[in-house]
C-alpha cells in the first residue's frame, strides 16, 4: 500500500486506538518525507539546522553533509525544545459530517493525537486545553512518553456538545499561558470572526506562535445537496429550508470568502492558517507544524 494510503481519513478510522491511529499517521508521513524533496528538511526538523555565517565550522556534522550535500549543524537543547498546547474546540458543531468517515471533532482529535506524538518523539513538552463557551480543561505540557499516554487518554473520552465562544476562549488561554509556547488551535470557526482575530493578536502580541487548523467537513465545502433542503443550526437547534440547487453558487462564494478573510488576518498577523477538510490527508497538517518549528529553529 502507498505511504498516501495510509494517510487518508477512511483508513486512519479503520484503527480504534488513538496511540496506533497516532503512529500509524506520523510513521506514514515521516517514510513519506524521507522518500521526498524534503529529505534533508526531515533531518534538519530532527536534531539539526542549516549551518549560517556566524556557527563554529567545527560543530558542522559530516555524516550529514555525506547524505545530503548540505551543511548542517547540531541544535542545542535550549534550541530544540518547543512547548506546545493542543487547544481543541469542544463545540456541538464540531460533530459534523454528511458522507466522511470521520467528523470534523474526530479529524481533529487524529490531528492533535499526531502531533502530540511528533512533539513527544522529538521530545518536546506538548499540553492540551480545551473548550467550549470557556476553558473547560487542561493538562500542563510535559516531554515524557507517559504525557503521551496522559493526553491521549483526554483526547479519546472528549465529546462535542453545546454551543462555543472561540474568542473568549483564546483570550483565556493568552491569560494563562506564561511562557512563549506554541499554540495550535482545533476547530470549525463558525462564529463572528472579529472576536477570534482579536484574541488572535493578543496569543501574537505575548509572544506565541500560533496555528490555527481550521477544520470544515468535506460537505460545508463543496455543498453537495440538492433540490429543497432543511438545514439546523447544531449549536442553536434553528430550522431553514432552502433550494439548495440554487443558492450552491452563493454559498461556495461564501465559504471562500469566509477562508480569505481568515487567511489574510492569519496572515497579517503571523499566525499559521492552515484550511482543511474531512476529506484530506493529515501530512498537510503534520508539514505545516514541522514548517513552523523550522522557522523557529
Amino acid at each position: 500500500m502507498a505511504v498516501e494510503k495510509y494517510l487518508k481519513p477512511e483508513v486512519i478510522n479503520q484503527i480504534k486506538r488513538l496511540d496506533l491511529r497516532a503512529q500509524f499517521v506520523v510513521k506514514g508521513f515521516l517514510q513519506g518525507l524521507h522518500a521526498s524533496p524534503f529529505h534533508g528538511f526531515s533531518v534538519e526538523f530532527s536534531e539539526h539546522r542549516r549551518y549560517s555565517t556566524g556557527d563554529d565550522p567545527k560543530d558542522i556534522d559530516w555524516l550529514v553533509f555525506a547524505k545530503t550535500d548540505k551543511y548542517y549543524v547540531k541544535k542545542f537543547e535550549a534550541e530544540t525544545n518547543i512547548t506546545g498546547y493542543l487547544v481543541m474546540d469542544l463545540s456541538s458543531s464540531m460533530g459534523y459530517t454528511l458522507r466522511q468517515e470521520l467528523t470534523k471533532f474526530d479529524y481533529a482529535i487524529c490531528l492533535a493525537a499526531s502531533l502530540c506524538y511528533l512533539m513527544i518523539l522529538q521530545q518536546d513538552p506538548c499540553g492540551l486545553i480545551t473548550f467550549d463557551e470557556k476553558i473547560r480543561d487542561s493538562l500542563p505540557p510535559k516531554s515524557k512518553r507517559t504525557q503521551l499516554g496522559n493526553v491521549l487518554a483526554h483526547l479519546a473520552k472528549l465529546k462535542p456538545t453545546g454551543p462555543t465562544d472561540i474568542g473568549r476562549s483564546l483570550t483565556q488561554v493568552a491569560a494563562m499561558l506564561r511562557h512563549k509556547s506554541l499554540v495550535m488551535v482545533f476547530s470549525d470557526l463558525l462564529t463572528d470572526p472579529i472576536p477570534v482575530f482579536q484574541a488572535l493578536r493578543r496569543l501574537r502580541h505575548r509572544g506565541h506562535d500560533v496555528i490555527l487548523f481550521h477544520i470544515l467537513d468535506e460537505a460545508e465545502v463543496a455543498f453537495p445537496f440538492d433540490g429543497m433542503v432543511e438545514f439546523e443550526d447544531p449549536e442553536t437547534n434553528e430550522k431553514v429550508v432552502v433550494d439548495a440547487s440554487a443558492y450552491r453558487k452563493d454559498y461556495q462564494s461564501e465559504i471562500e470568502a469566509f477562508r480569505a478573510l481568515y487567511k489574510q488576518e492569519c496572515f497579517q498577523t503571523r499566525v499559521d492558517y492552515v484550511p482543511l477538510d474531512t476529506s484530506m490527508q493529515f501530512d498537510r497538517a503534520l508539514l505545516e507544524y514541522l514548517t513552523s518549528r523550522k522557522d523557529r529553529g
